[in-house]
């Protein structure tokens, strides 16, 4: 970024200037899932949740772009489900929010949270770990 033209301002200012980056992904049976892109993925993908279960990895990355400097932090989720049925899977799908995050998953929705098991939340940095379990 040093050598874009478009940086130039940032790089020659006195100010400090921190790059946020993020994303996160779901992982069902070793694979990973972006935000599906038919309702025919989605509804694979969340009846594939359907007494199962899917982890959630979350990453951050902060760049202070002067320096160079990075700091990183991720954080991993497993969502275990009770049975999701037919009609929650369509609902989701007709509502389409399903298809603006990763796996489809809307762990905080009102149609899905009640059919959440267990979460369990192991919180990872570039510094320390921890583990959380919430019982739904």
């Amino acid at each position: 970024m040093r050598n874009n033209g478009m940086m130039k301002e940032i790089v020659d200012s006195q100010e400090t200037t921190l790059l946020i980056t993020a994303d996160q992904v779901v992982i069902h049976d070793g694979v990973i899932r972006e935000k599906p892109t038919t309702p025919e993925e989605a509804r694979k993908f969340i009846q594939g949740y359907s007494q199962s279960h899917a982890a959630t990895i979350g990453s951050v990355l902060v760049t202070n772009v002067k320096t160079g400097t990075r700091r990183e932090g991720w954080d991993k989720s497993e969502v275990y489900f009770h049975k999701i049925p037919n009609e929650v899977v369509e609902s989701l799908i007709e509502e389409g929010n399903v298809f603006y995050v990763a796996g489809g998953l809307l762990v905080e929705h009102p149609l899905t949270s009640p059919l959440v098991e267990a979460i369990v939340s192991h919180i990872l940095t570039c510094s320390r770990s921890r583990s959380v379990q919430l019982i739904a």
